[in-house]
Parts: C-alpha cells; sequence; structure tokens
C-alpha cells in the first residue's frame, strides 16, 4: 500500500514491514482489527464484499463508501453487509485488514522454483512491488491514502491505521536488520519509519501523475540505499 499498510513475518527486536497477512494462494479469511494480522475463516461473500469496498473507496474514497452503493458494487443485498460487518465502521477497519493482507502477498509472492533471495534483495523487492503499475496495487495503494486521509477525523480509524502502520514499520526493520545485522533495534526502527514513509509520499506522487513510477523506483532504490549506508557507519 504504499503504503502501503498484513500475518507479518518474524520479527526480531526492532521492526519491519507491512502489515499482516496469510500466504499466497491461501484461502478466503476474515480479519480482526483488534488483533492486527490475526485472520480466520471467512466465507467467500465477505471476501466478494471487501474487495467491492476496497474498490469503491479507492475511487471515491471513504466518504463515498455507503452500504446501499457497497451492496450494489458487490452485488449482494444490505442485509447481507450488515449481518458480515455489523456496521459501516467494521466494513472500513476490515477492508484496512483485507488491504495490507493483499498487500503482504503480492509483496512476497515468488515462484518457489526462483533462486533465493540475498537479504538485500528482499528489501529492495519487497518495497519496490509497492511500485508497480498494475491494477491490483493501483487500487490498494489509493484505498490505503484514502484511509489514511479519513483517519485524520475518525479516532477508530486512526487507531487501526496506527497498528497496521507499526506492523509494516517492524517488517520493514526486520528487513533492514537481516542487511545489517549489528546494527541496533532502534536505529532499524527509525531507518524503517523513514523508508515507509517515503513510500507513502511516493506512491501518491505516483498515483496523482506527479511523477513517473519509473523516477518513484529510482527515488526509493536511492533511499534504501542511503539508509543502509547510514547504518553501515552508525
Amino acid at each position: 500500500m504504499a503504503g502501503p499498510p498484513r500475518p507479518a513475518r518474524p520479527v526480531p527486536p526492532a521492526g519491519a514491514a507491512r502489515a499482516p497477512s496469510g500466504t499466497p494462494g491461501d484461502g478466503p479469511r476474515t480479519y480482526a482489527p483488534d488483533h492486527p494480522g490475526k485472520v480466520r475463516s471467512m466465507s467467500s461473500r465477505s471476501t466478494q464484499i471487501l474487495e467491492a469496498a476496497a474498490r469503491v473507496i479507492a475511487r471515491r474514497g471513504v466518504r463515498g463508501l455507503r452500504v446501499e452503493e457497497l451492496a450494489a458494487e458487490a452485488g449482494v443485498s444490505t442485509a447481507l453487509i450488515y449481518y458480515h460487518f455489523k456496521d459501516r465502521t467494521g466494513v472500513l477497519r476490515q477492508t484496512l485488514e483485507f488491504i495490507n493482507d493483499r498487500a503482504e502477498r503480492y509483496t512476497t509472492d515468488r515462484d518457489p522454483d526462483d533462486p533465493p533471495l540475498t537479504p538485500r534483495e528482499e528489501l529492495e523487492e519487497t518495497l519496490l512491488l509497492e511500485l508497480q503499475d498494475t491494477v491490483e496495487v493501483r487500487e490498494n495503494s489509493s484505498a490505503w491514502g484514502e484511509l489514511r486521509a479519513s483517519a485524520v477525523f475518525d479516532e477508530v480509524l486512526r487507531e487501526d491505521l496506527a497498528r497496521a502502520t507499526l506492523v509494516w514499520v517492524q517488517e520493514v526493520a526486520a528487513l533492514l536488520g537481516q542487511v545489517q545485522p549489528m546494527v541496533p533495534a532502534s536505529a532499524l526502527a527509525g531507518a524503517a519509519e523513514r523508508l515507509t514513509a517515503l513510500l507513502e509520499g511516493l506512491s501518491m506522487r505516483w498515483l496523482s501523475g506527479g511523477i513517473k513510477i519509473g523516477h518513484a523506483r529510482e527515488l526509493m532504490r536511492g533511499a534504501i540505499d542511503a539508509e543502509l549506508s547510514g547504518l553501515g557507519q552508525g
């Protein structure tokens, strides 16, 4: 998502990358906003509703998400949405978990026959895969940005985003720690915060037409190099 915002990888004391998630190809699941990263079995109809919610939020923003319009987008009844999610807030919270989980899948899904990545390559790939010109990444990053903006005025959503962002930062810090294993946890966490914040900003500039995706990726690579260089000197 550039954000963004997936179960997290094992995290050494310090921190890093995307929010909770499952393994690519896992079956449908549902999300527990009070426990980021915890997933449980979910019906395909619930998944269908969350996919539709992500599309609506990406196109129209959080304010544009109305239960009636979501029902039409998902091809279900409003009663079914209330049955699965209780209310609009429930939809928003679980949609946040859904896009986090989806981002985890598309940033970690690799062909098992591919040669293993070095820690440095894994770090770079994980971050750069948030800058892909695909429908899924565009939708995910746009929805994350809309949820981020809406959280300014929504305390519940703000808390959920803070937790999801913390997990993301922790995952990236963990990846940095694999590259620079002797660096203190606090330094890894600081570098991860800077990289994830930059990634969110680059994603929004790219999506809004401010910069080309190739340039965004170049800037991200430069930031990774700079952070690793700084950690090495620390």
